[in-house]
């Protein structure tokens, strides 16, 4: 059995943002956090998906405000982050919204706009409201941000180069925020899950090793968020694999990660 919300933090918070709400991860977190007393506000792209999960945290106790929108819209999504952060501030706002593709079967590389797209999901959008956000915490002097990243982040996927390269970007980006805001009260978790048991992540091809429940995701999460932890790598082995990539000779490297490409077939 998971723990829940209250089961993880002593300082009660009040009012949670996740975003990517509707997604199988980030409805888990949802469902993690929801509790009597606790404001929700999920936000997502499916609007029948976030509603399912919004009344299920609701059965939960917990008052739930929902939002679908497109984030890639980044000057929109800020607005409405700093208009509700202003009608009742964030106590923790964690950014799940993400897209995972890899290179289309029969094709040498990455189509542009798929980099393109995935680019403005995985790091402008999130990095620009994380930005935001935290303006806002650190004015107040308190505060917990969390961003989603990935596993993939760690090594350079020749099949997956938006996906590896943009979760890069947002790893990096994530630490440097975190040194930021560190001396004003505010926290920033990266967070760098291996495979998780969600419908998009079926969707995948190929081998899924050490899959995660997305309950069980959730709940380690929200523990890192609670202790104010830089990063949470998970599961564990994947932090053995980031010192594999890094200690590698570059030549062998290559070629492990090259290996690791699945079958071309022409579609």
């Amino acid at each position: 059995m998971t723990e829940s919300f209250a089961d993880t933090l002593g300082d009660r918070t009040s009012r949670i943002l996740v975003t990517g709400a509707s997604g199988g991860l980030g409805g888990a977190l949802a469902r993690f956090y929801a509790a009597p007393g606790i404001l929700l506000d999920l936000w997502g792209r499916d609007h029948a998906r976030l509603e399912m999960v919004a009344r299920d945290c609701r059965a939960a106790g917990a008052k739930v405000a929902t939002r679908s929108l497109d984030i890639t819209d980044v000057p929109a999504a800020i607005v409405a982050l700093e208009g509700e952060d202003s009608a009742a501030s964030f106590d923790i706002a964690i950014f799940c919204s993400g897209r995972g593709d890899i290179r289309v079967p029969g094709e040498r590389i990455e189509r542009a706009m798929q980099v393109a797209h995935l680019g403005a999901v995985n790091f402008t959008a999130p990095a620009a409201m994380a930005t935001a956000m935290a303006e806002r915490m650190v004015s107040r002097g308190r505060g917990r941000i969390v961003l989603i990243g990935s596993a993939a982040a760690f090594h350079a996927l020749p099949f997956a180069t938006a996906y590896s390269g943009t979760k890069a970007g947002l790893a990096r980006f994530a630490d440097a925020l975190r040194l930021a805001v560190k001396p004003y009260g505010v926290s920033v978790t990266l967070v760098s899950p291996g495979f998780i048991d969600t419908a998009a992540g079926r969707k995948v091809p190929g081998p899924r090793p050490m899959l995660l429940a997305p309950e069980v995701v959730a709940a380690r999460i929200g523990k890192a968020a609670a202790s104010g932890k830089a990063h949470l790598v998970l599961p564990w082995p994947f932090v053995v694999l980031r010192w594999v990539d890094r200690l590698l000779p570059r030549p062998l490297r290559d070629r492990v990660l090259a290996g690791l490409s699945p079958p071309d077939k022409a579609t």
